[in-house]
């Protein structure tokens, strides 16, 4: 049994003294399984939902430039937001633990959602809400910091050291994910994302929907403090993230290491000074704004920083080489994935035929949705263990729907759709997702019984190839039109990029859990999100690149029209697809019996 919480000085508010309970025995996933999937699920429901409106808010509200409102903002703060998990991974792994880091990031992004209501509450005062918009993005990259690399880091360590179910938890996780991203820019859309009679944007209820991805993530939050004690424990029953993980050995690790990822003083000063040469190179020879140099120049430096450690074996130095070559790559297909936001966001408003008439009522609505929840619910519990404690609460919620359904029965309340907000597409990803997940999972499982499974970099390269097959789907379905698509090229592009996804981003959360040291998990979680960093800020300015008002150019490629946009994306996925699948083999040496 760990010690009792009074022995933790920094818990004491946090923690509360735990109860811990072994994990029955089952062929089920743990029951902490589902407690992370469904914190994670609101968190991802506030960060997309939100996200679905943020360059939608810029340009309509703030009148921004399409540039701007990609490039300056949604570039920047998704790449700020991806880069501030490796300090989070780095505060947990040194000194507060995962559990503490989770908390403090929630709330902090609870209270950053509450900004972006307060500034889209001023949109009639541009330079005020540009101000206070600014503010509440600093705070959601400061409270996503905290929060990201810590849950993700525990879903790892639910299970024993070399469980073959690793691979299967993290696809699962990742629909918890993907559940939540579903669902946020479709309330939150739905909310916020409103058009009048002549189709233009009505500002004023921008608000709602940041309103509602604050709250979710208020109740991400307290469904965490409330399960944790209970389900957020290791096979043997011991509580999980409440110490630093720098206390922790993995079978087979040297416990005599220095427990610092800095190996001295010197050594950090000597890659704090190579990451402001890097700042000033990309700044004045490079011709980055101060963000783009930020976020290129610290992702090198602690690289660096990390990979030279002295503390590592040669063992150890060759695995964390090997997260760093995927992270690389993964740079690529999160630039032209995350298009999704801005550029193709834009698309859907601007040349995507979305008329889509739904006249019916409001009670048949919630009780499509009720029985859509009861669907996923049974294919959940057949995987993992459900806590009773929310079975209780699904079925409350599940009563008081249908009640609300028949009132509106009563009521006679219509529900009327003439076409479907932009905003929404955010959401098809994330529906296939949830669709194709399961089976995907079981695909690993049942390659790994035949002992034919790719390696974790094989399928992240054929990730990188189905993300340039939706691309190419989509250049072909804008070729030689002059008017608005069918969203059904739309709806294409996102099955692959599915796909893709789910070959590559899941994959990469097991890999560095299964490859980290234990000392280093969190803050090579880190890492691994700091790729995201660079992705999204590299996507943001290839998102600028959309010629709205006349030609384009990257790197000495002019770009005319939609098709030359979208063939921009097809290249460069291609390209990294067939680098990563020839120095796969080199990897896989590198990684021993990990697949």
């Amino acid at each position: 049994m760990p010690a009792p919480a009074q022995s933790y000085p920094y818990y004491e508010l946090l923690n509360q003294p735990p109860t811990y309970m072994a994990q029955p025995v089952s062929g089920k996933h743990p029951q902490g399984l589902f407690v992370l999937f469904f914190t994670e699920m609101w968190e991802r429901f506030s960060y997309y939902g939100m996200r679905a409106l943020l360059v939608l808010y810029v340009v309509n509200a703030l009148q921004m430039n399409d540039k701007y409102a990609q490039d300056g903002v949604y570039g920047s703060y998704t790449g700020l937001i991806w880069l501030t998990p490796i300090l989070g991974g780095y505060i947990a792994d040194r000194f507060w633990g995962n559990r503490r880091c989770i908390i403090i990031g929630g709330f902090l992004m609870a209270a950053g959602q509450f900004l972006m209501f307060i500034s889209a509450s001023n949109y009639a005062n541009p330079d005020l809400a540009h101000a206070i918009m600014w503010g509440g993005l600093g705070v959601l990259i400061i409270g996503m910091g905290f929060f990201k690399p810590n849950i993700s880091t525990l879903v790892g360590q639910l299970y024993p050291q070399g469980d073959r179910r690793l691979d299967s938890a993290y696809t699962i996780f990742y629909m918890g994910i993907n559940l939540g991203a579903f669902i946020g820019p479709l309330i939150c859309g739905g909310l916020g994302n409103q058009y009048d009679e002549s189709g233009k944007a009505i500002l004023g209820v921008f608000k709602w929907g940041f309103m509602s991805a604050g709250l979710a993530m208020l109740v991400g939050t307290l469904a965490f403090i409330w399960l944790k004690n209970k389900y957020i424990v290791d096979p043997a029953g011991k509580g999980l993230g409440i110490t630093p993980n720098k206390l922790m050995v993995r079978e087979g690790e040297d416990t005599r290491k220095p427990e610092s990822t800095q190996s001295s003083l010197a050594q950090v000063a000597i890659w704090a000074g190579i990451a402001v040469a890097l700042f000033l190179a990309f700044m004045f020879l490079g011709g980055q704004d101060w963000i783009s140099a930020f976020i290129f120049s610290v992702a090198a430096a602690v690289s660096g920083l990390i990979i030279f450690d002295r503390s590592l074996t040669p063992a150890e130095r060759g695995r964390i080489l090997v997260i760093f070559i995927s992270a690389f790559f993964v740079i690529f297909f999160w630039a032209a994935f995350e298009q999704a936001g801005s550029s193709l966001t834009l698309f859907a408003e601007r040349n995507v035929n979305r008329a889509y008439v739904v006249n019916t009522q409001l009670g048949t609505v919630i009780l499509f949705l009720v029985a859509i929840s009861a669907v996923l619910y049974y294919f959940l519990q057949r995987i993992m263990l459900i806590p009773t404690e929310l079975k209780r609460v699904f079925g409350g919620l599940a009563i008081a729907a249908i009640l609300l359904a028949i009132y509106y029965y009563i009521q006679g309340t219509p529900y009327n759709l003439k076409e479907i907000p932009a905003s929404w597409f955010n959401s098809v990803n994330s529906m296939w997702l949830i669709l194709a997940a399961p089976f995907l999972s079981q695909l690993w499982q049942w390659l790994g019984k035949k002992n034919i499974e790719p390696s974790s970099p094989k399928k992240q390269a054929l990730g990188l190839l189905s993300l340039a097959l939706g691309y190419l789907l989509i250049a072909y379905g804008v070729k030689d039109v002059a008017g608005s698509v069918s969203m059904l090229w739309l709806l294409g592009l996102y099955f692959l990029h599915t796909i893709g996804e789910l070959c590559l981003s899941p994959i990469g959360l097991s890999l560095v859990n299964k490859l980290a040291p234990a000392r280093f998990t969190s803050v090579l979680m880190g890492v691994w999100f700091l790729s995201n960093a660079v992705a999204n800020k590299f996507g943001g300015k290839l998102g600028a690149l959309l010629p709205s008002k006349g030609p384009t150019s990257f790197a000495g490629y002019t770009i005319n029209n939609l098709y030359d946009f979208f063939m921009l994306f097809v290249v460069m996925s291609s390209v990294a697809a067939l680098l990563l699948f020839l120095l796969s083999y080199w990897m896989e040496k590198r990684m021993g019996t990990v697949k």
